[in-house]
């Protein structure tokens, strides 16, 4: 039992601990929707997008979560005003934004010979490094999410499955669609010192991915990938201490490895439905589905 309670006796690992799982609740919130809508690459993008704001924020003496708002809400505006280009495709009008906020991200880190830590700092996180006033924002953070995506969850829904949809019903789908960057953007700004911009997405994408094929209801997506990314947190810690290796990217790579673990025994389990008629056992329940169609 002290192999498991050990390092949770230390009091920056105890700090690591809670703003693990205060991440991994608003990842959950927001990641539910990345998943279901198909916006992995314009979470990507939107994370790497962070660095000039970061940079710039870091070079003048000031905020870092400041900088990265900045620099996230120069994105979200972007992303919002190439999607109404007719000619122009959603992933490469967001490929384009990705690739010239990381340039200029660049350009900006290039400038200073002392911003290499800074930039590692950014890339890959420090979970470790959390602070007492880190938890407070975490905290204010969740309480924004959980707010917003309640109040957006019948929008959010409908725009998962056909914006037109969410037009007939009177729900404004470019309003949601707008409110939805605004959730990734505060997911991801409110992340992304504590794990990297580079392994936020583990948190971000892998819970709810994995929670998906049990889940039959956008609710109990939520529930799952919190559930899992609060695990992920406490086993990455673990073998961080453990192992030595960097405590952020182990809490990802847990993330990740169960995205697979559950991607295998669901494909075991769909197996096993499909032989089951043939065996002359009872018909099995439904495959459970991740959202069901409002009417």
């Amino acid at each position: 039992m002290e192999w498991l309670t050990a390092p949770f006796e230390v009091a920056f690992v105890q700090r690591a601990l809670l703003g693990g799982v205060l991440v991994s609740l608003i990842c959950a919130l927001a990641g539910t929707w990345v998943v279901l809508r198909g916006m992995a690459f314009l979470g990507d993008a939107m994370a790497h997008g962070l660095l000039p704001g970061v940079a710039i924020a870091a070079l003048l003496g000031g905020s870092p979560l400041v900088g990265a708002a900045a620099s996230a809400a120069v994105m979200a505006a972007g992303v919002t005003g190439l999607a109404r280009v007719r000619r122009l495709s959603r992933d490469t009008g967001i490929g384009l934004l990705f690739v010239g906020m990381l340039a200029l991200g660049v350009i900006i880190v290039s400038r200073s010979q002392s911003f290499a830590v800074d930039l590692t700092g950014f890339l890959f996180g420090d979970v470790l490094a959390v602070r007492e006033r880190d938890l407070v924002h975490l905290a204010v953070a969740l309480a924004v999410a959980a707010a917003a995506a309640a109040a957006g969850h019948r929008a959010f829904l409908a725009l998962a499955f056909d914006e037109r949809t969410a037009h007939t019903l009177g729900l404004r789908p470019r309003l949601a669609h707008a409110a939805l960057l605004g959730l990734l953007t505060l997911a991801i700004v409110a992340s992304f010192h504590i794990v990297g911009t580079l392994l936020v997405l583990g948190l971000l994408i892998a819970p709810p991915a994995a929670a998906l094929p049990w889940a039959r209801g956008v609710g109990a997506v939520m529930a799952g990938a919190a559930a899992l990314g609060v695990s992920a947190t406490v086993l990455g810690l673990l073998l961080s201490w453990h192992l030595g290796t960097a405590a952020g990217a182990t809490v990802a790579a847990v993330a990740v490895t169960q995205f697979f673990v559950s991607v295998a025994v669901s494909a075991i389990r769909d197996r096993l439905v499909r032989a089951a008629p043939a065996t002359g056992t009872d018909a099995p329940a439904p495959r459970p589905a991740a959202v069901r169609q409002p009417a």
